[in-house]
């Protein structure tokens, strides 16, 4: 336990170190519970990132034509338009089609995140997550994005 708990934290040292190279990234965060979206952008703010918010889909999509941020991440549950709807939607617009999608949400079976990735998605995290899991993904999501 000892050795997993300091592999974690060296871990977390070389992400926080990697800060300084990080260039403000403009994440938008697709969440309906307050909670959660105040938890999210705390751990992206801590790495550099700006953030943009929106509670609805149909506000992320206005968002993400006018505002393109770099990195799109979406809870599935919503009212209204679903993170998965969210997801096609984006991909099918020319404005929006190539900025990486990030799925997020406590629905974790193998079927939810193979039914996202088919609507688009550049990945899936499952809540809970770490900030150093957000991190990951973002960092791998925006190395792989298509310009």
């Amino acid at each position: 336990m000892q050795s997993s708990s300091r592999e974690l934290d060296q871990k977390l040292d070389v992400v926080k170190s990697s800060r300084q190279e990080t260039r403000m990234r403009t994440v938008l965060i697709v969440e309906d519970t307050p909670s959660e979206m105040a938890l999210i952008s705390h751990y992206l703010h801590e790495f550099g990132y700006f953030v943009i918010s929106a509670e609805t889909g149909k506000e992320a999509l206005n968002k993400a034509i006018s505002q393109k941020p770099d990195v799109i991440l979406t809870d599935v549950v919503m009212p209204g338009m679903s993170g998965f709807e969210l997801c096609r939607s984006l991909k099918k617009n020319p404005a929006t089609e190539n900025v990486p999608i990030v799925i997020c949400s406590s629905k974790n079976l193998e079927i939810d995140r193979l039914w996202g990735m088919k609507q688009g998605a550049d990945a899936y995290l499952t809540k809970p997550f770490t900030q150093e899991q957000l991190i990951r993904v973002l960092r791998s999501v925006e190395a792989n994005r298509i310009i």
